[in-house]
């Protein structure tokens, strides 16, 4: 029999994890698995880890608080030590249905590496559009990068082998769950997406309490990616936009020349050489990056 860790990463949410725990106990009841929940409390203050414990699950606490990326290697990491064969990982403020679990299971057993919940295919009760524009901006760069189409690269909702775990680790400090998706790809693996339900949250979320930083925060991480997984996109583009500068000063200081017959403007000669010399470097170094990551 096939054994599941239900992982939950938490952090001050003790008034909805016990609910979550409870649901989703109830539901691994009537699947033909063994099954452990494992909360992953990221330095609460407000009896998270006395709940999880209290609720039944295995819990483990981080001494602060670090954020999404290392709690989700923390996740990860004692997954592993445990010899379960599939990973799944829910929220714990209970906007995610835990009913919905056996349809990621069920993709696991058709085959798949790695299942993702899509909010946006199942139906979203509510979201910030500024969230959701943020979401749907970066599944369409997800989407560009692996030349695949992926509707919700954001969603926390998943599944995944053990397989999967021990062949891509988690590096990314900002873009775990995009990082998973794009090396999983890249590695040949398999990919499903399942349409799931996405709840109203109740309180104000915790991970996102300013819009405009998260849409500044969003966008970085967009051109993190593409720095980090299509370096010769971003250099190159980078590079030539430099180059085109330097290219149209030159042509300009040719024109003087040709029609005046000044030779002068030194300075701006010499700014031109260097604006021409650093578009290359730029180009080059994205050639040198594309041929690092493949």
């Amino acid at each position: 029999m096939k054994r599941v860790t239900i992982s939950i990463p938490a952090y001050n949410e003790a008034a909805t994890l016990p609910e979550v725990i409870a649901k989703v106990k109830a539901v691994m009841k009537s699947q033909p698995y063994q099954s452990r929940i494992v909360v992953v409390d990221d330095g609460s203050n407000d009896g998270t880890f006395e709940g999880a414990k209290k609720a039944g699950a295995q819990a483990i606490r981080h001494p602060k608080n670090y954020g999404l990326a290392e709690t989700f290697r923390t996740e990860i990491k004692e997954f592993l030590k445990s010899g379960d064969d599939i990973f799944v990982h829910i929220d714990a403020d209970g906007q995610y249905n835990p009913a919905e679990i056996p349809k990621l299971l069920n993709e696991i057993k058709n085959g798949a590496d790695l299942v993702i919940g899509n909010r946006f295919a199942g139906g979203i009760e509510s979201m910030p559009w500024l969230k959701r524009m943020g979401n749907k901006a970066f599944s369409h760069t997800i989407s560009r990068i692996i030349k695949y189409k992926i509707g919700d690269a954001q969603s926390g909702f998943r599944a995944f082998t053990r397989e999967l775990a021990q062949t891509i680790p988690i590096t990314s400090t900002h873009t775990y769950t995009q990082e998973q998706i794009i090396r999983t790809v890249k590695e040949k693996l398999k990919v499903k997406e399942v349409p799931v339900y996405f709840k109203a949250r109740k309180d104000k979320s915790r991970l996102i309490s300013n819009p405009f930083e998260y849409a500044i925060k969003a966008w970085i991480n967009i051109i993190r990616i593409y720095r980090d997984y299509e370096p010769l996109k971003f250099f190159g583009r980078i590079g030539f936009f430099i180059l085109s500068i330097g290219f149209l000063i030159g042509i300009w200081l040719v024109y003087l020349l040709i029609t005046t017959g000044r030779i002068g403007h030194i300075p701006l000669t010499i700014f031109t050489i260097l604006l021409i010399m650093l578009g290359v470097q730029v180009i080059l170094f994205g050639f040198l990056a594309d041929m690092r990551i493949k």
